[in-house]
């Protein structure tokens, strides 16, 4: 039916979940080869690399001016493999103010787009609704509220289920993980997780080892700072990482946390409260049944830039998922080390306070959940987008 499609992710969720539906599309059709933006995952799946999805992993509306050179130097080369290829189809995933503007170029081209997971334009800008509507073929949701909004935007969106409803899960049990990390299995876990960017981590931290110090004066705990596998790994073409020895650096050492890198889930499943930064990860964490805080902080500038264009009710994806506060929300100045231990230290000492979270988390897991494997799913309907652009190409 179809055998070169362009493939784009620019974060490492978005770098996993286009990974899986390469998988099933493979399986589907042995003959299909994939190229574009592509991050280790996407890479170890054999999708040729235009440009490396590391290269764009930029968050905040000030922080990416910086950037804007090279990042649009990547966006040249993929519009310019897109013309010299022309590709039957392509798939964006996530990273709306990359993608979004790709789609424009792309669809341009005559090149159907499938977009995978949906911007957040029900939370904010929702302006970008109207490029969507007019360059993007096919919408797949992994969120159960969005398919409504979008659909009554005149965008043609689907939900498919959320493709970590049925991968995420811990790799050892309790003592396995206390053999291999040197816990006793009677010890109390309090997992840090500052984000998945390098600056995230740098922003992060100073708060979280405020926080850690504050912790082990109240409590008997262990603490984990834990880290995407590779975060410390250096590579010429891209900005210079924070390693985890710069990480300690930071102050770890002194204020007694551990850095794991790589075992997210299986820290998360041993862990009595997570400090978790707003993001994929707190879809982690509830998937895993994790009690969590959440925070975040961007450039003062960013904040004040942004925040007025913000109209959900949350910034947490578990709290807009449950529909209510599950988890606390320390953003911006509420994210201090003195908020984010007297929350960590009221679920600490608060077991019936840990155990409503647990339920309320379980019905988000719910709410998360799909019949039929998402990938599966996402894979019929960039099929369908296929095959009906070879139909129209036929005519």
């Amino acid at each position: 039916m179809f055998v070169r499609i362009l493939i784009s992710a620019g974060e490492a969720s978005g770098d996993l979940y286009a990974s899986r539906v390469i998988a099933v599309l493979k399986s589907r059709h042995p003959k299909i080869s994939f190229f574009g933006c592509a991050g280790p995952r996407m890479q170890a799946e054999g999708v040729r690399t235009i440009v490396d999805a590391r290269s764009l992993s930029v968050v905040g509306i000030v922080e990416v001016l910086a950037h804007i050179p090279r990042i649009y130097r990547e966006f040249r080369k993929l519009v310019r493999a897109a013309k010299s290829e022309k590709p039957d189809l392509a798939i964006l995933t996530d990273s709306p103010d990359f993608h979004l503007r790709l789609a424009k170029k792309l669809h341009a081209l005559g090149i159907p787009v499938v977009y995978l997971i949906a911007p957040q334009a029900w939370a904010w800008r929702q302006g970008r609704v109207r490029g969507m509507r007019q360059n993007i073929q096919q919408l797949l949701c992994i969120f159960p509220f969005e398919e409504a909004f979008f659909r009554q935007h005149g965008v043609p969106a689907q939900f498919i289920g959320h493709p970590l409803a049925r991968i995420v899960k811990p790799s050892m049990g309790r003592a396995e993980f206390c053999r291999k990390f040197g816990f006793q299995e009677s010890d109390r876990i309090v997992v840090l997780l500052p984000g998945s960017r390098h600056g995230e981590v740098a922003r992060h931290m100073p708060f979280l080892i405020d926080a850690a110090r504050r912790i082990q004066k109240a409590a008997q705990v262990r603490l984990i700072c834990a880290l995407p596998g590779g975060f410390g790994l250096k590579n010429a073409n891209f900005p210079e990482p924070l390693s985890t020895a710069s990480i300690q650096a930071l102050g770890t050492p002194e204020a007694g946390i551990q850095v794991i890198e790589g075992s997210t889930w299986d820290c998360l499943a041993q862990a009595e409260v997570a400090l978790a930064a707003s993001g994929t990860v707190t879809i982690e964490a509830a998937l895993l049944g994790a009690p969590m805080v959440t925070f975040y902080r961007v450039n003062a500038l960013s904040w004040i830039l942004g925040r007025w264009l913000v109209t959900a009710p949350f910034l947490s994806m578990v709290n807009l998922v449950a529909g209510r506060q599950v988890a606390a929300e320390l953003i911006q100045g509420d994210m201090t080390g003195e908020r984010m231990a007297d929350e960590t230290l009221r679920l600490l000492k608060d077991p019936a306070a840990r155990a409503k979270m647990k339920a309320d988390l379980q019905e988000v897991q719910a709410k998360l959940a799909s019949d039929r494997d998402p990938m599966e799913t996402a894979a019929e309907w960039i099929e369908k987008v296929a095959q009906k652009n070879l139909d129209l190409v036929k005519i």
